[in-house]
């Protein structure tokens, strides 16, 4: 597909001719400034915003600014990032980074900050138009280098819309050079079983020039996993879990989602690991020429989710949580009765914070078996995948 026959004005990064314009009307905005001193109460905001406005361009802005804000977030909501694999990335090669999805906003964040911590390129960031309530959250994100994924269309609007995407994407990969980051599934596994989903992996192929296999394999597709201890937001999920339970119809709101952002950059995260996997470009190749596209999606799904599933950073409320779900002993020998005992505190406090008038006692037994699982499944799909992979 002709990346000409596209424009990407309005999905794409802004670029260095629009930094100074944008940020001047982003640091105008009363909700932007009251953002800050949410998130930064120490902050003294008119050197935040000197600081701001002298970034020329990406790089400026995520040194600047979202470095140092990053920083921040994990001196006061984690006991720190660590990494593993990253020597598999090569510094100037473009890469599609595909990850296991669940923060709405720091799963890439964290990502790029392990690069930003080693000098090598960041990465643009897929995010979804719904999470773009107001033009200052727009403003912010295509000034951080995300980009923008179009949401709930009509069936015609959104091939149109996957296409436009698909063909950016190839596009950022190919002529700037730059690496992208996308989630594996639209929207975060609420049970944390991440897997990645097909429809994205269809989306990655139509652009490109030549058939399904080639276009994937052009991508240098990157799998890795993103590890929390705890997960603010689990108790949200539970909630969510609740409510279309007992209402199919249940849908969040808007609230909902700035509630789960918020929740998920301040809330306590504990320890937090980025595994890099290994670019699956090999495997795609692999394949013979003439595979049938439907097993090539297949194939690459599964390579996914094996470098993901195979990354997980597993601690001991996975493995209290696993004994639990599963009502086993297997894993007894890897924590201690005290450790045990902290992640019985941390669930009942979780289920506690769940705003649900009227909860019983069956649905409390619900919840609390849905949250062991939901820390349970990492463990459990990262043995399936060293037995599968």
């Amino acid at each position: 597909m002709d990346a000409q026959e596209f424009d990407y004005t309005d999905i794409a990064p802004y670029d260095e001719s629009q930094f100074a314009s944008r940020i001047a009307d982003l640091v105008k905005e009363p909700a932007f400034e009251h953002a800050v001193r949410w998130v930064l109460p120490d902050v003294e905001y008119q050197e935040f915003v000197n600081l701001l406005s002298a970034s020329k361009n990406k790089h400026d802005f995520q040194v600047n600014i979202m470095q140092k804000f990053l920083e921040e977030l994990e001196a006061h909501t984690t006991t720190g990032i660590t990494t593993s694999g990253i020597g598999n990335v090569e510094p100037d090669k473009s890469y599609t980074f595909i990850s296991n999805h669940r923060d709405i906003v720091l799963d890439a964040s964290f990502i790029n900050l392990c690069f930003l911590r080693k000098g090598m390129k960041t990465s643009e960031v897929a995010i979804g138009d719904n999470l773009l309530i107001y033009d200052w959250i727009t403003h912010l994100v295509k000034l951080n280098g995300s980009f923008i994924v179009k949401r709930n269309l009509p069936a015609r609007q959104a091939l149109e819309a996957a296409k436009q995407l698909s063909s950016y994407i190839h596009h950022a990969l190919t002529h700037k050079n730059e690496s992208i980051w996308i989630a594996q599934r639209q929207g975060r596994a609420k049970d944390s079983s991440d897997h990645t989903q097909e429809s994205v992996i269809k989306m990655l192929a139509l652009g490109g020039p030549g058939n399904v296999r080639e276009n994937l394999a052009s991508l240098n597709i990157f799998p890795v996993s993103i590890s929390y201890e705890f997960d603010p937001n689990d108790y949200l999920k539970a909630r969510e879990y609740l409510l279309k339970h007992r209402d199919p119809e249940f849908k969040k709101s808007q609230h909902d989602d700035l509630f789960s952002m918020e929740t998920g950059l301040l809330g306590y995260k504990g320890r937090v690991n980025v595994a890099f996997a290994s670019c699956i470009t090999d495997h795609i190749n692999a394949l013979p020429a003439d595979c049938d596209k439907q097993e090539v999606y297949h194939r690459a799904c599964h390579s996914i989710d094996c470098g993901i599933h195979g990354g997980y950073k597993i601690f001991p409320i996975n493995y209290v949580s696993y004994d639990r779900a599963f009502d086993s002993d297997m894993y007894s020998e890897r924590y201690t009765q005290d450790e045990a005992d902290k992640v019985t505190s941390y669930i009942e406090g979780q289920l506690d914070k769940i705003d649900v008038p009227d909860i019983t006692v069956q649905e409390r037994n619900f919840l609390r078996t849905y949250m062991y699982t939901m820390y349970a499944n990492p463990l459990r799909n990262k043995l399936i995948a060293a037995g599968y992979c």
